[in-house]
C-alpha cells in the first residue's frame, strides 16, 4: 500500500498545527463557530446533534494493521469505545471533544493518516472497488490510479471551494463494485482493442435530492490524460455550476441542464489546452506510485484447497459463511474473506475498538497485515490462504464478525440518522435493527438470496437508498418520523434509480412492509429469480398492491389503522 513521502509528512504537520491554533483561538473565544464552522469542516469536524463528529479518510477503502490499531486507539481514547464505518469508506467518530480534536489528528498522522477534505466543497476521499488487486474478475488494478488522483487534487488550490462537494470513485474489474454510476466522476480502468490501457470516465451521477446515473463522457481515456481531463471537467464545473442554491450546486445538476453532448463540448474545448501540459502522466510517475501496490508473496497453491472444500460439505455454519463471505481471488488457493459488521443488535456499520484490535490482528495473521472498507459498511481481508479458512472463521465467529449474511437481507446499508446527524429527519439505526431482528433467521435469508436494503435518515442519502432494491428514506411530516419506501434501486453494472410505492409509514410500520414486499417476491418469482430481476420483471405495482391491501397497525396513531 502506499506509504508517505516527506511532502506528505510535512504537509500534513503543518496542517495540523495551523489547525491546532484554530482550536486554541477558537475555545479562548478568540474565533466565534462562524468563523471557525469552515476551517473545522476543512479538518473533517461537524457539530453533530450531541457532540462533535470527525471523519477519518481511509482512501480507497485500503488500511494497514497499524492504522487500525489507531482507529482502535482513538476509539477508546477519545469516543465512546466504537467508530462507524461510512459508505464513503471511511471511518466517523460521534462523540469527540474539540480540545482534543489537534492531538486526535498528530495521533492519525504518526500512522500517515488525515481527515483532510472529508468535508467541505472539495474533492471528497476517492473510493474504490474494496477488492481492487485480488478480486478473480479483475482487469486491471486501479489502486495507482486512485493514489495518482488523491495526490493530484489533496490541497490542489483551484479546486478548493468548489459549487458543491465532489466524488470520484475507481473500477477495474469486470463486476463495478464500486458503484461508478452514482459519483460525479466514475473511473473504469480497463483496455482497448490494440490492448492499451485507458479509462471509461462516466460523469454527472450522485444520489441525493435530485437522483441521477452517470452519462459516459468519454469512451476510451489514454491513461496519460487521467489528471489533464479531469481538469478540464473540474474548471467547467467549478465556473458554471450553480452557487446560488446549494440544493442544485452539483455537477449532475449542470450536466442535466446543458446536456451531456454540450458539457463533453465544453470539457473538450478546456481539454484542448491541458492535453500535453504538466499534469500529463509519464510512465516513471506511473511506476513510481504502481510500485507501492505489488502483489504481497503468495505461496504457490495448484488449486482450491480439498480439506476445506470437505468441511464446508459437512459443517452447514462453515458451509454458509463459506457462501456468503468468501469470494474468489485471482490466485489459486487463496480467497477474499469478508468480515460482517451487521450482526442482529449492532448498528449497521460500528464496530467497536476491541474488535477493530482483534481485526487488525486478524490481518497481520492471515491477510500481509492489510484491512479493506466496503463501501456497504463491511471489512474485507483481501488476501487469505483457503487452508486458513476455518480457523479465521472461528475466530471471526467469536469475536460477532462472522455473520453469513453478506449481500443478504440484514446486510443493511445505513446512515447514522437522527440518533447523531443535525440533518437527518429521521433515524435510521432503529429501522435497521427492527428489520434485522424481525427477519433474523439465517435459513429464511438464504432462501430469499441476494437483497439490498439501503436506509437513509434525510435526503442527502448517505445511505444510498436510491440504489438499494428496497430503499427507505426518513421524511419529516408535521414534526412526526416517517419513511418512504422505494424499490428496483441497484449499484453496479445494471445500477438504477429505485421508485417510491406511495405514501410513507410509520417506524413501526416498516418490519410489515418489508414482510409484505417478501411476500410477493416468494409468490411470484420464477425459480431462484432475484428479488431485483423479479422487481424489474413486474415492475413495482404488485408489491404496492400488496403492502397498501389492508392498514398496518400502528402505535404512532391513536385509534387509526392507516397509512401516511
Amino acid at each position: 500500500m502506499y506509504r508517505y513521502d516527506h511532502y506528505d509528512h510535512q504537509i500534513v504537520k503543518e496542517r495540523i498545527a495551523q489547525y491546532a491554533d484554530q482550536v486554541r483561538r477558537r475555545l479562548s473565544g478568540e474565533l466565534a463557530e462562524d468563523e471557525f464552522r469552515p476551517l473545522r469542516l476543512q479538518n473533517g469536524l461537524y457539530l453533530q446533534r450531541h457532540a462533535y463528529m470527525l471523519r477519518v479518510a481511509v482512501p480507497y477503502g485500503l488500511l494497514s494493521s497499524a492504522q487500525m490499531h489507531m482507529f482502535a486507539t482513538i476509539a477508546r481514547k477519545y469516543d465512546r469505545g466504537y467508530g462507524h464505518f461510512t459508505t464513503r469508506q471511511n471511518i466517523q467518530y460521534n462523540w469527540i471533544n474539540l480540545e482534543d480534536t489537534p492531538q486526535i489528528l498528530a495521533d492519525l498522522a504518526s500512522v500517515e493518516m488525515h481527515a483532510i477534505q472529508t468535508s467541505g466543497n472539495c474533492i471528497r476521499n476517492i473510493t474504490s472497488d474494496e477488492f481492487c488487486g485480488v478480486a478473480a474478475d479483475e482487469l486491471i488494478d486501479p489502486r495507482p490510479y486512485a493514489e495518482i488522483m488523491r495526490q493530484w487534487s489533496t490541497f490542489h488550490p483551484e479546486f478548493a471551494f468548489l459549487p458543491r462537494k465532489f466524488k470520484l470513485a475507481y473500477n477495474g474489474a469486470t463486476e463495478d463494485r464500486a458503484a461508478t454510476a452514482v459519483h460525479d466522476i466514475g473511473f473504469t480502468v480497463l483496455t482497448n482493442d490494440a490492448g492499451e490501457i485507458g479509462l471509461r470516465v462516466m460523469v454527472g451521477g450522485g444520489m441525493g435530492r435530485t437522483p441521477i446515473l452517470g452519462s459516459v463522457i468519454c469512451d476510451f481515456l489514454p491513461w496519460q490524460h487521467m489528471l489533464t481531463y479531469t481538469e478540464a471537467i473540474m474548471r467547467v464545473y467549478n465556473q458554471y455550476g450553480r452557487r446560488d442554491n446549494i440544493y442544485k450546486a452539483r455537477i449532475k445538476i449542470l450536466v442535466k441542464a446543458i446536456g451531456i453532448d454540450d458539457f463533453r463540448a465544453q470539457v473538450d474545448a478546456e481539454w484542448a489546452d491541458l492535453k500535453d501540459g504538466p499534469s500529463t502522466l509519464t510512465t516513471e510517475e506511473f511506476a513510481r506510485v504502481a510500485s507501492y501496490f505489488k502483489d504481497p508473496a503468495y505461496d504457490a497453491f495448484d488449486g482450491d484447497d480439498a480439506a476445506v472444500i470437505a468441511q464446508a460439505a459437512s459443517d452447514k455454519p462453515f458451509a454458509n459463511w463459506m457462501r456468503r463471505n468468501v469470494k474468489p481471488h485471482k490466485k489459486p488457493g487463496y480467497a477474499i474473506v469478508l468480515l460482517s459488521l451487521k450482526k442482529t443488535g449492532v448498528p449497521p456499520g460500528d464496530a467497536t475498538a476491541e474488535q477493530m484490535d482483534f481485526v487488525a490482528g486478524l490481518a497481520d495473521q492471515f491477510s500481509f497485515g492489510e484491512i479493506r472498507v466496503t463501501h456497504e459498511q463491511n471489512l474485507v481481508l483481501a488476501d487469505v490462504r483457503q487452508a486458513d479458512l476455518p480457523e479465521l472463521f472461528k475466530l471471526a465467529k467469536a469475536h460477532g464478525l462472522a455473520t453469513p449474511n453478506i449481500g443478504l437481507l440484514t446486510d443493511i446499508i445505513c446512515c447514522p440518522g437522527g440518533d447523531f446527524c443535525s440533518l437527518a429527519n429521521a433515524k435510521s439505526i432503529p429501522i435497521a435493527a427492527a428489520i434485522s431482528e424481525k427477519f433474523d433467521n439465517l435459513d429464511f435469508q438464504h432462501d430469499i438470496g441476494e437483497i439490498e436494503l439501503n436506509i437513509s435518515g434525510c435526503i442527502n442519502a448517505c445511505g444510498h437508498h436510491h440504489v438499494g432494491n428496497i430503499g427507505i428514506l426518513g421524511v419529516d411530516k408535521d414534526g412526526a418520523e416517517w419513511y418512504q419506501v422505494s424499490l428496483g434501486g441497484a449499484q453496479g453494472n445494471y445500477s438504477a434509480i429505485g421508485k417510491i410505492i406511495g405514501p410513507s409509514f410509520s417506524a413501526h410500520q416498516m418490519p410489515t412492509v418489508i414482510e409484505r414486499l417478501l411476500q410477493v417476491y416468494v409468490r411470484d418469482r420464477i425459480e431462484s429469480e432475484p428479488f431485483i430481476e423479479t422487481v424489474q420483471r413486474l415492475g413495482i405495482a404488485p408489491f404496492k398492491e400488496h403492502v397498501y391491501a389492508t392498514p398496518i397497525k400502528t402505535k404512532h396513531v391513536a385509534g387509526e389503522d392507516a397509512y401516511a
